[in-house]
């Protein structure tokens, strides 16, 4: 039988959009790329610089438009387009001009694309994979957000190096939105298989409750400290990107904190937001029900809360 081919089609060329092709190009995720945006100079030059590293990386076909047409055929579409987050903005500060993207994108994207999944990185993220579930008419499970995959990846970073482990072993969750209301799953994560509230290692480090605020603090406000240094996060989103997209197109069964719409879990109704959930070729398989604490499930309510009512403002 031959090789299936892959196609991920990822809407937007801009920092975001091209890193996570370099990112999925260098990690061999698929076998057929595609860039659409609307600057056709900017589209052109990045395929451009991508197909002249094609030597050193496993071998695939990339490709641009600023027609979506080049969407065709695709298995994932990845939605990246959209206004940039300046500065000290929050992103729900961003849903109005990228909802109104949307209206647009995604009934297009229905038209060339109908079979694909669909992956939303646009912020605010967890806003969007709402409006664009509800705009596409695709079952809840084929749209899915990349949630707090990144802010789950900066909470386990900040732990490996207070605790000087591998950051691989480090097994911990953001959930929630991503964005300022997302909150720790303390109570679940561990080390090496050691729950971490009760990490005592002779020599190491101890977890006390002001590291605890000072490293949550750290994840919460960690792209605002990215985009006022160099004026946007690319490449930790990219590689985040990545990841998902293996998840879905090699049927990993991996468990994720994506960000996909929830019906009563932990009786939280009507909103998309992040928990661990199975990813796998059919898209958001499963949200996994995890026994939390009480504070924890009251802080996920309360982020229900907040993007929930985002969503009712823009009138979704």
């Amino acid at each position: 039988m031959p090789e299936q081919v892959s196609k991920i089609a990822i809407v937007g060329a801009g920092a975001v959009g091209a890193t996570i092709a370099y990112a999925a190009m260098i990690r061999g995720v698929a076998k057929h790329l595609a860039l659409y945006d609307v600057n056709r100079a900017k589209v052109d030059a990045e395929v451009l610089d991508l197909n002249h590293g094609l030597q050193f990386v496993p071998m695939a076909t990339l490709e641009g438009s600023d027609d979506i047409g080049v969407c065709a055929g695709a298995d994932v579409v990845v939605i990246t387009a959209g206004a940039k987050q300046k500065p000290g903005q929050t992103r729900m500060e961003l849903a109005g001009a990228n909802v109104a993207l949307c209206r647009s994108l995604v009934p297009q994207l229905m038209k060339v694309a109908p079979e694909a999944l669909l992956l939303v990185v646009t912020n605010p993220v967890d806003v969007l994979t709402y409006v664009v579930q509800q705009l596409s008419g695709l079952p809840a499970r084929r749209v899915l957000g990349s949630g707090t995959v990144l802010d789950s990846s900066r909470f386990r970073f900040l732990l490996a190096r207070h605790l000087n482990v591998a950051v691989q072993n480090v097994h911990a969750f953001i959930a929630g939105e991503h964005g300022d209301s997302e909150i720790p799953l303390w109570s679940l994560a561990s080390v090496g298989g050691l729950p971490l509230m009760q990490w005592s290692v002779p020599g190491r480090a101890q977890l006390l409750e002001q590291d605890r605020t000072r490293i949550f603090d750290d994840v919460r406000n960690a792209a605002y400290h990215v985009i006022r240094g160099k004026g946007a996060t690319n490449y930790a989103i990219g590689l985040a990107t990545a990841q998902i997209l293996e998840a879905m197109l090699h049927n990993e069964q991996r468990v994720l904190p994506v960000s996909s719409r929830l019906e009563g879990y932990l009786d939280i109704r009507d909103v998309c937001m992040s928990v661990p959930s199975i990813v796998n070729r059919g898209g958001v398989e499963a949200a996994l029900e995890l026994s939390l604490s009480p504070p924890e499930r009251e802080g996920l309510k309360r982020s229900a809360d907040t993007i929930r009512q985002a969503i009712r403002t823009l009138g979704f």
